[in-house]
């Protein structure tokens, strides 16, 4: 017997990264298992929806128009540009870096009609003009699309007055910012390397 509510939940489940089938209906059973459990998630993913948006400024996830980084003053004037959010999460707690922060949310991939517009790059140049930036740091993903996009961003830079560094050892070729251990971030943020 199958309920088509029950099956939309578990494809709703799927879309999400990391998410199979067999991991969909364990979640979608502990949804209709656990009524208190639905409720607060309907009620968070509901708040979510309607307060989460980007930052104006580095396109980080917040539910105010400035984020808590862009907004505070303790900050020190480089830009270190990750990928998604979730790889900003990770430098963060890792506790290495006490700069800004400027949010891709992708790669370049023309293929896919992600080009510069979508990554915000007009963004991060005004960023850079509108502080006193002395360093942009790369910090994307040693895979293919990570290399290719550091590599345009750095040319795109190169009229600014500016350093441009790349993550350095300690992230070997394909890994994610976002599963690096602390001290594997601590070993590439020390080693970054000139772009």
């Amino acid at each position: 017997m199958s309920s088509d509510l029950f099956d939309r939940l578990t494809e709703q489940f799927q879309r999400l990264p990391g998410i199979g089938r067999k991991t969909a209906m364990r979640l979608a059973f502990s949804i209709v298992d656990d009524r208190e459990l639905a409720r607060d998630l309907s009620e968070a993913l509901g708040m979510v929806w309607q307060k989460v948006g980007e930052c104006s400024v580095c396109r980080n996830i917040t539910e105010n128009e400035i984020c808590e980084i862009c907004s505070s003053s303790s900050r020190h004037d480089s830009i270190c540009v990750v990928h998604n959010p979730a790889d900003m999460r990770s430098i963060e707690d890792a506790g290495l870096y006490r700069g800004r922060y400027f949010v891709l949310h992708g790669f370049l991939a023309p293929l896919d009609g992600i080009g510069p517009d979508e990554l915000g790059i007009d963004r991060l140049r005004r960023m850079i003009d509108s502080l006193d930036v002395d360093e942009v740091i790369l910090a994307l993903d040693s895979t293919a699309d990570g290399e290719a996009t550091s590599t345009y961003i750095a040319r795109i830079l190169e009229t600014y007055n500016v350093t441009v560094t790349k993550l350095a050892r300690g992230l070997p070729p394909g890994a994610s910012v976002e599963f690096a251990d602390s001290l594997t971030l601590s070993q590439a943020f020390a080693g970054r390397q000139k772009v």
